[in-house]
C-alpha cells in the first residue's frame, strides 16, 4: 500500500521526492518492526515454556540419559530428585535453557515466519502434496535449522545439569549435530501440523490446543532422536556414534524412554506458551503495524 503510494505521484518536484522518501522509509521501517514483532513473540513462547515445563524437562532428561533410571516410572524418578534436593532441583539446568530457550525459539518462530512469508511474495500459488503446503514444509525445517544453531550449546549445559555431570566449555558443542537434526524436524513437524490443524478444524483451534495436540504430534515424530540426543550430551554414552545409540535405543526398546513426561511436559508447557505467544503477538501487532501509513 505505502510503494503503491509513492508511484501515484508523478510531479518531479522536491515536494513529491520527499513524498516518495518518507513513504518508503516508513515502508522499511514497518518491514523490520515486522520482523521484530515475530522474534519477539518467539521470545516471550520460549521464556514461558521453561517457565512452566522445566520440572518435567529434567525428568524426562534423567529417564533418557541416566542409565541407572531404565526402567524407573516418571513418578519413582522425580521423587528422587525431591527427596535428594527439594523442589528446586527439579529447576536443574533451568538458568541456560531459560536463556537459551527465550532465544532460540525467538529465532525459530522469526526465521519461520520471515522465510514463509518472503515465499509466499516470491511465489503466490503454494505448491501442496496432499494436505501438505510444501511452503510451510519448507519454512518450518529453516526455522528449525535456526533454533538448532542457537540452541546447542545451551542444551548441552542444561543435559549435563540435569543428570549432575561435570562439563568443560570446550565441550558445549557435543551433540550438537544431533540437535540440528532433531530441531529441524521437530519444527518442521509442528509447523505442519498447525497448518494441518487450520485445515481439519473449521475456525482453527484454540491457541491452547494448537499448541499442546501440534507439539505432542510433532515431539512423537522425533522422539527417538531427542533420546539420541539427550545420551550424547549426557556423556554417559562415551564412544558411540549418533547411529549406533539409535540402532541401540532400538534394539533395547528405549527409543521412546521419557514419553510420558515429555508429553506432559509438552502439553503444558506448549499449551500455555502458544497462549502468550498469541497475546504478545497480537498486542504488537495492534501497536505497532495496525496503523495505515
Amino acid at each position: 500500500m505505502i510503494l503503491a503510494r509513492a508511484s501515484e505521484c508523478n510531479d518531479t518536484s522536491s515536494i513529491c521526492f520527499k513524498r516518495n522518501r518518507a513513504l518508503i522509509i516508513a515502508f522499511l521501517a514497518m518491514g523490520a518492526i515486522e520482523h521484530l514483532v515475530s522474534f519477539s513473540a518467539g521470545f516471550a513462547y520460549g521464556g514461558t515454556s521453561v517457565c512452566v515445563g522445566q520440572p518435567l524437562d529434567t525428568v524426562k532428561t534423567r529417564m533418557q540419559a541416566l542409565p541407572r533410571a531404565g526402567g524407573r516410572s516418571a513418578f519413582s524418578v522425580a521423587s528422587e530428585i525431591v527427596k535428594a534436593e527439594g523442589l528446586r532441583g527439579l529447576y536443574r539446568g533451568g538458568a541456560p535453557i531459560f536463556i537459551g530457550g527465550a532465544l532460540f525459539r525467538s529465532a525459530q518462530f522469526g526465521v519461520y515466519q520471515n522465510v514463509l512469508g518472503a515465499i509466499r511474495e516470491a511465489y503466490p500459488d503454494s505448491p501442496r502434496v496432499g494436505p501438505f503446503d510444501m511452503q510451510v514444509v519448507g519454512a518450518g525445517f529453516c526455522g528449525g535449522v535456526a533454533r538448532g544453531i542457537v540452541e546447542g550449546p545451551f542444551e548441552f549445559i542444561k543435559v549435563r545439569r540435569q543428570v549432575e555431570k561435570d562439563w568443560k566449555f570446550n565441550q558445549v558443542y557435543k551433540g550438537s549435530s544431533a540437535t540440528m537434526v532433531r530441531n529441524s524436524f521437530l519444527f518442521m513437524s509442528f509447523a505442519i501440523y498447525m497448518d494441518l490443524s487450520s485445515q481439519i478444524v473449521e475456525g482453527g483451534l484454540s491457541p491452547f490446543w494448537k499448541g499442546a495436540i501440534c507439539a505432542n504430534l510433532a515431539w512423537m515424530t522425533v522422539w527417538p532422536m531427542d533420546v539420541v540426543k539427550s545420551r550424547i550430551q549426557s556423556g554417559n554414552y562415551a564412544g558411540q556414534s549418533m547411529l549406533q545409540l539409535l540402532v541401540g535405543s532400538i534394539k533395547d526398546r528405549s527409543m521412546f524412554r521419557g514419553l510420558l513426561p515429555g508429553l506432559v511436559r509438552s502439553t503444558i508447557a506448549n499449551g500455555c506458551s502458544m497462549v502468550v505467544y498469541t497475546k504478545v503477538e497480537k498486542e504488537m501487532k495492534r501497536r505497532f503495524l495496525e496503523e495505515d501509513l
